[in-house]
């Protein structure tokens, strides 16, 4: 269970539940688009009714997209709030740029132009993996005066900016400009297919349409070019460079940890406790890094209560 805000911060393990199929529900999403910089991204909006202002952004991981939040939609419904989950740029339905800065600070100025240009304010802005170290961006540097909440679910942090061996094997040969051109797309996407379930603790969730959907956006010559690219710009300078920023955060803050990750391992989560103020750390119990596909009710309840608690008061920024 997760504590109110201002208790004690000591991890709190939360059950993961088997998830519904994914495809009815996600019937509730609507699509859109917005201009952001040069590129158009793509996003999925749930409750759109409930206005911009307190509005929950949702940031994905590599691989992924917005289509991973789906599982875990419907509990962040209790949240009674508008539900925004971007297609970060080079991913999904959003402009399949390439080259172009997909690092986590090339994500965060898109998306910050894209958040102010649909008028998103107020927001409990939540990113997971990759998308965890877009968020620590935005937050600290780029986007401080519209995010009220931030939740950082298995996010990578400090230097620690991709696995060895997830999602891909030898992750640090993938990063090699040259690395695309020495592949074939069938060879990666293989390689994705039986390295992508090692993030699983439950991998019989990940099977089937979900493992498809994973895999298939890859599934051309610029998508293998797109993802090398990804993997090339999960530079730790990049994400070391807000670092010493965490300590300056005056938000709420809540970070969410699979029990059993071996991806982004919890030691990450329980030092960004540590150097948070007030952060609260919640564990998922029997589930690894891949929460959204081994625990998405778990998820999306946390992320839920995080929104709709009552903000204590905090310093001005």
């Amino acid at each position: 269970m997760s504590q109110p805000a201002g208790e004690s911060s000591q991890p709190q393990p939360a059950q993961p539940t088997p998830p519904a199929q994914p495809a009815s529900r996600a019937a509730a999403l609507t699509r859109g688009t917005v201009q952001s910089i040069h590129y158009t991204l793509s996003y999925a909006v749930r409750n759109a009714e409930k206005g911009p202002q307190g509005a929950i952004v949702l940031l994905h991981d590599l691989p992924g997209g917005a289509f991973t939040w789906a599982d875990a939609l419907p509990k962040l419904d209790a949240a009674g709030r508008a539900v925004y989950a971007f297609d970060m740029l080079a991913y999904g339905e959003s402009e399949h740029a390439w080259p172009s800065d997909t690092s986590v600070w090339g994500h965060a100025d898109c998306l910050s132009y894209a958040i102010q240009r649909l008028g998103l304010s107020e927001i409990t802005l939540v990113g997971f993996g990759v998308g965890g170290g877009v968020a620590q961006v935005l937050a600290t540097r780029l986007l401080r005066d519209r995010i009220a909440k931030l939740a950082l679910i298995n996010s990578y942090a400090y230097e620690y900016a991709f696995a060895p061996d997830w999602p891909l094997p030898e992750m640090a040969k993938r990063q090699d400009p040259e690395a695309p051109k020495h592949t074939t797309t069938d060879a990666v996407l293989n390689d994705l297919r039986a390295t992508l379930p090692n993030a699983a603790a439950n991998p019989q969730y990940l099977a089937g349409s979900k493992l498809d959907a994973y895999v298939n956006e890859w599934n051309s010559d610029i998508g293998r070019e797109l993802l090398f690219q990804h993997v090339r710009l999960m530079n730790p300078m990049y994400l070391n460079a807000v670092s010493s920023y965490l300590r300056g955060l005056t938000v709420p803050v809540l970070l969410v940890w699979g029990e059993n990750d071996k991806v982004t391992p919890v030691s990450l989560g329980e030092r960004l406790q540590r150097d948070i103020p007030g952060a609260r750390l919640e564990i998922v119990k029997g589930a690894g890094h891949l929460l959204l596909d081994d625990a998405p009710d778990a998820v999306g309840d946390l992320i839920a209560r995080f929104a709709s608690a009552a903000t204590p008061v905090t310093a001005s920024r």
